[in-house]
């Protein structure tokens, strides 16, 4: 008997080594497992965008197309490692949390079993032989012995609930080390994606270079807007006329040759109007530019105004995406915003993403839904991103998937 309680302390020593790797620290269990379920959500979002970005580049004939879904697929891939990463993360809270709350109970349970059995092996040890020596000893030996053998089969049963619990600890102690070495494979995953994603962004902005110096003159003029104007709400104003100024001026009509003989001059091109906007052309698909817990909601109090869009709390380095299709009108610094992105959309839609540590795109690119736009900043980084429908904040959430 003794060998078995004694047995079952050394298991027990065994639970309270903790692993080399600890998951991130959450508030309560419910919100660790909200975020692996968000996680996995995520991860699973991330895989279908970059599966249907791999056909479409596959089935696309223009080679800019092409590659521009090429490298919006390879950027899912990144947000799906990132996902992995968290959902690994998480599990491993959720496990170090159980072992926590397990080494409490055993702890407790092991001080009475532990007194038992320093008593039970004192009264074994005793020999026989000297108890003769003594008046007396005799019998309370034997009675010590009757007691014992009666007392043996309880003490099982009362430590069957310690032993499984050590069981259980073993348990979770092979599970957080399959949580640590899952863990280290998605960070090398990660890494290796990165590096593809970032040898393919600089042969773009190799062979973006190459292309011509409007789009150096495009950036300082909205470099120069940025300058003048008051706030962020004035600068997506400015831009937004700019847009508009753009689309008039290419929907007038270009010179035509005179009509010959028994030929009509065509009409003249009306200017271009900018057209219902609504729900129904909406950008779509849209995404959240970065996966990540949501801190600030639409229409939350934010300062002494409401948040007009959605900050989420990425991890570290995370890469950022655009929401949807559209055109860069803005990349750069903006006035304690970090490094910000303004993307108009068809149909007078514009996003604004901001809190960005990098901005990897430039003023006038082409981009579809998912294309890397940047990353996030180290430590605890908040991404923002704002949809507005002709200068009006709209809840993203309402078209994303």
């Amino acid at each position: 008997m003794s060998r078995i309680l004694l047995l079952a302390a050394s298991f027990l020593l065994l639970g309270f080594a903790a692993s080399a790797q600890r998951a991130p620290v959450y508030d309560s269990p419910v919100e660790t497992r909200n975020a692996l379920r968000q996680a996995l959500a995520e991860r699973e979002q991330a895989q279908a965008r970059s599966e249907r970005l791999e056909q479409e580049a596959a089935s696309a004939e223009d080679a800019a197309q092409r590659t521009a879904r090429e490298t919006a697929a390879l950027a899912a891939r990144v947000q799906q490692a990132e996902a992995s990463i968290a959902a690994a993360e998480a599990r491993s809270a959720l496990i170090e949390g159980e072992r926590d709350t397990l080494r409490e109970e055993l702890g407790r349970e092991q001080r009475p079993v532990v007194r038992l059995t320093a008593a039970l092996q004192q009264f074994s040890r005793r020999p026989v032989a000297l108890s003769v020596l003594r008046p007396g000893e005799v019998r309370d030996v034997v009675y010590l012995r009757a007691v014992m053998a009666s007392a043996v089969p309880e003490v099982q049963a009362r430590t069957a609930s310690l032993r499984s619990r050590i069981a259980r600890s073993r348990q979770l102690q092979r599970q957080a080390q399959q949580a640590v070495a899952a863990l280290r494979e998605e960070e090398g995953i990660l890494a290796q994606r990165r590096q593809q994603l970032a040898a393919i962004e600089t042969r773009q902005r190799l062979a973006a270079r190459e292309a011509g110096m409007s789009a150096n003159r495009e950036s300082e003029r909205a470099l120069a807007l940025a300058e003048q104007a008051r706030d962020l709400d004035g600068l997506v104003g400015e831009l937004d006329r700019a847009a508009s100024l753009r689309q008039r001026l290419a929907a007038l009509p270009g010179p035509s040759l005179r009509p010959g003989e028994g030929e009509q001059a065509p009409l003249a091109a009306p200017l271009a109007t900018s057209s219902p906007t609504g729900p129904a052309n909406a950008p779509a698909p849209y995404i959240l530019p970065v996966a990540g817990r949501t801190i600030v909601g639409f229409g939350a109090p934010q300062g002494a105004a409401l948040s007009q869009g959605i900050t989420l709390a990425p991890r570290a380095g995370a890469q950022v995406v655009a929401p949807a299709a559209g055109r860069v009108a803005f990349a750069g610094t903006y006035r304690g915003y970090g490094q910000i992105v303004i993307i108009e959309h068809t149909g007078g839609w514009t996003s604004l993403v901001t809190g960005l540590a990098r901005s990897d795109v430039a003023v006038g690119a082409e981009l579809v839904g998912g294309s890397p736009i940047g990353i996030a900043g180290p430590g605890r980084p908040t991404i923002s991103v704002e949809l507005r429908r002709e200068g009006e904040a709209v809840n993203p959430l309402q078209f994303t998937g």
